[in-house]
């Protein structure tokens, strides 16, 4: 069977979620591990995991998790901002 030219088949995309995470915190040792721990004892391994350090002494951490939903990646934002250090979390869903 053949289609006309103006006729057009739309593929329906199915997406899930991505958690974004941005963390600013000091510059220490043991806030990236503490901030990996969050996702790591509940089986997750971040999908996108990027981290600098600036001149400044700030420890800036951009993290992305797929198909994760908005209630937990809420929940793990306020654990997020009770590591000591972590001055601010700031979260995102794309997808």
């Amino acid at each position: 069977m053949f289609r006309e030219p103006t006729e057009r088949v739309v593929a329906h995309k199915t997406t899930r979620p991505t958690a974004c995470f941005s963390v600013t915190a000091e510059a220490e040792p043991g806030v990236m591990p503490r901030v990996l721990e969050l996702f790591a004892k509940r089986g997750m391994v971040p999908s996108l995991w990027h981290s600098r350090v600036a001149s400044t002494g700030e420890l800036t951490i951009d993290l992305q998790l797929e198909g994760m939903e908005a209630p937990l990646a809420l929940q793990i934002a306020a654990n997020l901002r009770q590591i000591w250090g972590v001055a601010t979390v700031l979260t995102a869903e794309k997808g």
